[in-house]
């Protein structure tokens, strides 16, 4: 991870779950982030907390399902601290803005080895049969053509820059306990994934090296049935 110390990162939904976990482990390896959050004030603790690590954490209050929000973080980024080396997309939406303005500003910088990174899902593989998480399976194989879409345009432009898909399975994180309608019992008992266990393929992902493209990740709790 040497070679990404004092780099900037951009990190999607940063205020809490794998976002804050992403976040955490991105500044503990020396990268510059900036955490993009409706919540901002808890990424603000979160910068707090990091003040002796080798990084630095910027909070940005913003809305990733807002293009103007996105637009405007990047603009900041751009003035403040003059370019972007990782983008990593974890908010629950993905919008293209996100993924055209971080190669814009990749490109007009010079950042050849810069890597974005999409936070998936299992259900990007797979059909559930429940009817409440069909839409929710439909965006996040959405994603995945996104994905795939944005990688194949890099190499017909003779760009070195990497995309990767991580898949987490069932993650231990609010979303999860309020889709289990606060059931502390099932929460508890459930297998689940931690936040940090995302936020280590993503240092993983980083770290092979720079000829190395990591297409995508799966990653599922031991005992997970989907």
């Amino acid at each position: 991870m040497e070679r990404w110390s004092g780099r900037v990162a951009l990190v999607t939904g940063a205020s809490a779950g794998i976002g804050a976990a992403i976040v955490r482990e991105l500044v503990k390896n020396g990268l510059i982030v900036v955490g993009l959050a409706r919540r901002a004030e808890l990424v603000e603790e979160l910068s707090v907390e990091l003040k002796g690590a080798p990084g630095k954490l910027h909070a940005f209050k913003g809305d990733a399902s807002k293009e103007e929000d996105i637009l405007a973080a990047f603009d900041w980024v751009k003035k403040n601290l003059g370019r972007i080396d990782v983008l990593v997309n974890n908010a629950g939406v993905l919008y293209t803005t996100s993924l055209t303005e971080a190669f814009k500003l990749m490109k007009e910088k010079g950042v050849d080895d810069g890597h974005i990174i999409h936070i998936n899902s299992v259900h990007a593989n797979n059909l559930t049969d429940v009817n409440d998480l069909t839409q929710y399976d439909a965006s996040k194989q959405a994603v995945t053509v996104l994905t795939e879409g944005l990688r194949w345009e890099l190499v017909q432009l003779g760009s070195k820059i990497r995309v990767t898909s991580i898949k987490p399975g069932c993650v231990e994180t609010n979303t999860l306990r309020i889709a289990l309608h606060h059931d502390e019992e099932v929460f508890a008992n459930i297998a689940a994934l931690k936040g940090k266990d995302i936020a280590d393929a993503v240092i993983y992902t980083l770290s092979t090296p720079p000829h190395v493209q990591v297409h995508e990740i799966t990653i599922k709790p031991v005992g997970e049935k989907f």
